[in-house]
């Protein structure tokens, strides 16, 4: 098990590593609705993040007490994937901001700080469920485990450790601002500042990187 969860870390990490959600829950966080609607939100992103990855693991588990068939499925999954991921990335590259010019994020941002706990949970779930970079990443992670033949007990621990290190990029600055929100202001605000400005360099140079190594463990795996 210890192997699988070393080739989740850095798929649950790409996950973990989406500057346009972190940027939208500092904004909550900023929000007079800031505790709520930022827990919410810290919600549906787990919720979303855990019910693909349990899908996927549940599709690709082993059958009739042989994991070669769900094996060789996920190393081809994860061949897809990886270039999916080095596609997405060459795009988000091609579409970052040139010298001179301002980084524009999502419109919908501009509805962020008024949103209620109801919105923010599901705009959580949205970004970490349907987000195509999120959404790839969650899937090789779950082809991950369910090719790797492990017993249901650490399919759970291993889905369990992916979960929350792709969370942690959002629980952290939620978690902070709870404990501490007068510490916590200027810091989150300085990472939005950079998250906003190096948005598309930070994705693309993240996917290229975990695109190719899952078409590696893709190839490694047939």
């Amino acid at each position: 098990m210890g192997k699988v969860i070393g080739d989740l870390l850095p798929t649950a990490l790409g996950v973990a590593i989406s500057p346009v959600p972190i940027i939208a829950v500092i904004l909550m966080l900023f929000a007079p609705h800031a505790r709520s609607a930022s827990l919410a939100f810290l919600v549906g992103w787990v919720v979303g993040v855990a019910v693909v990855l349990a899908v996927v693991t549940a599709l690709l588990g082993p059958t009739n007490g042989s994991p070669d068939d769900p094996s060789t499925v996920a190393s081809v999954l994860k061949i897809v994937l990886g270039a999916l991921a080095v596609l997405l990335g060459a795009r988000q590259w091609q579409g970052r901001p040139h010298a001179g010019e301002t980084a524009e994020l999502p419109s919908w941002m501009k509805a962020v700080d008024t949103m209620t706990a109801v919105r923010a949970g599901g705009l959580g779930l949205l970004l970490s469920a349907a987000n195509p970079k999120n959404l790839a990443l969650c899937i090789a992670g779950g082809a991950t485990i369910g090719g790797a033949g492990l017993a249901v007990g650490q399919e759970v621990i291993a889905g369990a450790v992916f979960v929350v290190v792709a969370s942690i990029s959002i629980g952290v600055p939620v978690i902070g601002y709870l404990v501490a929100a007068d510490r916590m202001r200027a810091p989150l605000n300085e990472l939005r500042e950079w998250l906003t400005v190096h948005n598309a360099a930070v994705l693309s140079v993240l996917l290229l990187v975990i695109g190719v190594a899952l078409i590696g463990k893709g190839v490694g795996g047939l």
